[in-house]
């Protein structure tokens, strides 16, 4: 055994260090440039593809504003639902954006908690993605409601007509549970927007930026109190956030488990849907993870680019998913329960709507095994297409999830099918629109990436290099 064996492994050797997240030649004055220029580039030096993206987004919003005129106009009536499946692709696509929009805010919260560097190429990002997937998601229950105008009834104020909320209603609890989050995710989203603000006022040019950015900031004065009180409420709303993030999605699970339909009257619900959340990183992973190429090391290993480490991550997932599918049959089996076997039977293979069971098995597990293979890993596009294929299953496992379930009631007088109409889809793909156009704008209008972060990212290592020297 030789000396070198008796040495203590450095702590350089367990942790990369700021190096590895951001390549060489950078300091505080290019960073500033790089992020900022996105923001204060003319029209004329955007590149075209932003120009096509946003008008392929704008396009489905426009369909989403007629498909919603159409829904004012006609009523719920233009959807595929019927008695017994009352609720079809608006709870579906609702509980799918919610588990969008809890990913994004737990990865950077929890990011921020474990003092992460490459953290910073991804956070504003995951942000960003939370809040334009919770705008979505509350546009479906308020045009489920029928009468949307009336749905600040949902809320108790006091009123002449003595009408309250019932508490006892799991739909009740979504409401609060939902504005709870929407607020804390926005407060934690512009709390760390406002260095980033003043900078942006510092340096914007036109007179009219400067006063926007200007009020944004709120007086920041990169002093010593105020940077102080910054990290404390940043810290303070990180900590709020991660435990949030885990009871509203347990709250919209109890729509299904407190009710006494089989397939739904189940309590594995709130940490099955809490573990499909985490499916979701993928896709914000993969998005986000390009935001930071600019500024992290080519041809890197697989721990040097924050999508690459992210991916890693979320690869270890995949055997629990495996195993909740499987203690679902299970379950359904050793239970005893007639009703919960048949929901079961008639889910996997003898229903209407079988092959939606064994597609979303296969866009949840099967295709996401390719990320155990390192040349997978390493192909961003292929990272993303598997990333929308998740998004697919996670979509087709909501839609078991309400609609199989409502088709086969007790009685089978009560059973039923439900046939998606245009304007279902049509709603659907509208709000996809709306949130990659909010996403076009954020990029285009905002630093997409933490400028006072990655400047923190550049003074480790220059004291990292001075230490070394």
């Amino acid at each position: 055994m030789t000396p070198e064996d008796h040495e203590p492994t450095s702590v350089a050797t367990l942790d990369p260090g700021p190096e590895k997240v951001i390549g060489p030649g950078h300091d505080y004055g290019t960073v500033t440039d790089e992020i900022s220029g996105v923001v204060f580039q003319t029209l004329r030096k955007t590149p075209p593809q932003m120009f096509i993206g946003f008008a392929c987004a704008f396009l489905l919003v426009n369909l989403f504003l007629v498909a919603v005129t159409w829904l004012f106009v006609r009523g719920v009536g233009i959807w595929g639902i019927v008695i017994p499946i009352a609720w079809g692709f608006a709870i579906v696509n609702f509980v799918w954006w919610i588990g969008i929009g809890h990913a994004g805010t737990l990865i950077s919260a929890i990011l921020l908690l474990l003092k992460q560097d490459w953290r910073t190429s991804i956070n504003r990002f995951s942000e960003a993605m939370t809040l334009f997937a919770v705008a979505c998601a509350g546009m479906f229950p308020i045009l489920h409601l029928g009468r949307p105008w009336l749905a600040y009834w949902l809320l108790p104020y006091p009123n002449t007509m003595w009408l309250w909320p019932q508490p006892r209603s799991p739909l009740i609890w979504d409401v609060f549970a939902v504005s709870t989050y929407a607020t804390v995710s926005f407060l934690f989203w512009f709390t760390g927007l406002i260095p980033d603000f003043a900078t942006m006022r510092d340096k914007a040019g036109n007179p009219i930026a400067q006063r926007i950015f200007g009020v944004l900031a709120m007086g920041w004065r990169d002093s010593a109190r105020h940077w102080a009180r910054y990290q404390k409420a940043y810290l303070l709303l990180a900590g709020l956030s991660t435990p949030l993030v885990v009871s509203v999605h347990s709250v919209v699970s109890f729509d299904f488990s407190v009710a006494i339909l089989p397939g739904w009257h189940t309590t594995i619900f709130p940490p099955y849907f809490r573990r499909g959340r985490d499916l979701f990183r993928l896709r914000h992973g993969a998005y986000a993870g390009d935001s930071g190429a600019p500024l992290v090391p080519p041809g890197g290993s697989d721990n040097d680019a924050p999508h690459r480490v992210h991916v890693q991550g979320d690869a270890g997932h995949w055997p629990d998913r495996r195993l909740r599918y499987a203690m679902e049959a299970f379950m359904a089996w050793y239970s005893g329960g007639q009703y919960e076997r048949y929901a079961f039977v008639n889910r996997a293979w003898a229903g209407g709507y079988w092959w939606t069971y064994w597609l979303l098995i296969l866009c949840n597990i099967l295709i996401p095994q390719l990320l155990w293979s390192r040349r997978v890993r390493l192909t961003v596009p292929a990272v993303f297409v598997i990333a929308l294929v998740v998004n697919v299953g996670m979509w087709l496992e909501r839609f078991v999830i309400v609609v199989t379930s409502l088709t086969r009631d007790f009685l089978p007088s009560s059973w039923g099918m439900y046939y998606p109409t245009v304007w279902d889809w049509s709603t659907y793909a509208g709000t996809i629109g709306v949130f990659l156009a909010l996403m076009f704008l954020f990029i285009r209008g905002l630093p997409a990436i933490s400028i006072f972060e990655m400047r923190e990212v550049v003074h480790e290592t220059e004291s990292t290099h001075a230490h070394g020297d």
